[in-house]
């Protein structure tokens, strides 16, 4: 099965689910008139919907590349989790609005044993249902069934919690139903926002997970001829789809069908590991002026702020050095830079210096 056969058949599993909650909450929410199931109602039958999107979402960006779109449209699916949590984010201020007035003015709610039955399934049935759908997702990298898993699981939560409220009203006539609507509007409020959140984080380009980066550069150290890994840049095309850039430091006396072989060789084995599509670029590794690079590294140790120092070059003829250097993003970048170089140059002033500034972008 394919991972948008898998994406459309959890997310058809959630819109069956989902309706037959709908149609049993919303008959109970009616007859025993509890705003807070009616709600609990409503937030399924958007979780439904939202299925819906995500089936959507992944038949659209399934799509194979084209002239105009030559990445393809993966991206798409990132549009889809957007759009569920607009919808959710609105499903959750409707029912604040409607909650709200309920503190003040409570209805009066009628229990009976057979409503209270069918929320404790409902409660069994999300929880199942939300295990399944989070799975699913992490197994083949989707956000949206990620994040619909999740809203499941939560929304099991809240179903209990209005459980709970109807047996305090049924042994202690205390209503708590506009409280407890409004808590879980707010749940869902923030729920929606948070889904937001890492979608966007997705689309605008957030910095690369520090566990493949760290992954990606440990399985190119393990090509025969390789001394380091710097630079190394992702670029999301979809959830199946990344591609980026790596340099890599190797001896200067290879021949260029030695580096053509050595690239190949790293590109293909990214490629086979973690289907991403890298491009090779090189730093030549080379042990002339190793007191020079040593002073170097000795007075960046100084400077905490300094993640890391790389691609040093020696240009004897032009009596030049070249090296990049990262800064952590939350430290006075020029001015650290500025007092390593000025400290290279008093023990080292018969070369010039070409500081190169790189950013941190995966660790």
């Amino acid at each position: 099965m394919t991972r948008q056969d898998k994406i459309v058949k959890t997310s058809i599993i959630g819109i069956v689910v989902n309706l037959i909650l709908v149609a049993f909450k919303a008959v109970v929410g009616i007859v025993t008139n509890s705003i807070a199931i009616t709600l609990d109602a409503v937030n399924n039958l958007t979780d439904a919907l939202s299925s819906i999107i995500t089936i959507i979402g992944a038949k659209l960006a399934g799509r194979a590349p084209d002239k105009d779109h030559p990445y393809g449209y993966g991206r798409i699916e990132y549009f889809s989790s957007v759009i569920i949590a607009a919808i959710v984010l609105w499903a959750g201020i409707t029912a604040l609005m409607e909650s709200w007035p309920k503190i003040f003015h409570p209805d009066v709610t009628n229990y009976t044993t057979v409503s209270l039955v069918i929320i404790a399934v409902a409660v069994v049935v999300k929880i199942l249902l939300g295990q399944y759908v989070k799975r699913t997702g992490e197994s083949i990298n989707s956000q949206a069934l990620v994040a619909s898993g999740s809203d499941a699981l939560f929304d099991a939560i809240l179903s209990l919690s209005t459980l709970v409220a109807a047996i305090i009203s049924i042994f202690f006539h205390i209503s708590l139903e506009g409280i407890l609507g409004v808590i879980i509007s707010i749940v869902i409020i923030k729920a929606s926002i948070d889904m937001l959140r890492e979608t966007l984080d997705s689309m605008i380009g957030a910095r690369v997970d520090s566990e493949l980066s760290r992954k990606i550069k440990d399985s190119i150290l393990e090509v025969p001829g390789v001394y380091g890994a710097y630079d190394l840049t992702l670029h999301n095309y979809g959830p199946e789809d990344m591609q980026g850039s790596v340099h890599v430091e190797i001896d200067d006396n290879l021949t260029a069908v030695d580096i053509h072989k050595l690239t190949r060789e790293i590109a293909l084995k990214i490629y086979k590991e973690f289907s991403i599509i890298l491009t090779i670029g090189i730093y030549a590794h080379h042990d002339s002026h190793k007191e020079i690079r040593n002073d170097l590294y000795e007075i960046a140790s100084k400077y905490e702020e300094v993640l890391e120092i790389h691609a040093f070059m020696v240009y004897e003829a032009e009596k030049l050095i070249t090296f990049d250097i990262i800064v952590d993003f939350d430290a006075d970048r020029e001015a650290v830079k500025e007092k390593i170089l000025s400290e290279i140059k008093k023990k080292h002033p018969e070369f010039n210096y070409v500081m190169i500034d790189d950013y941190d972008v995966s660790d």
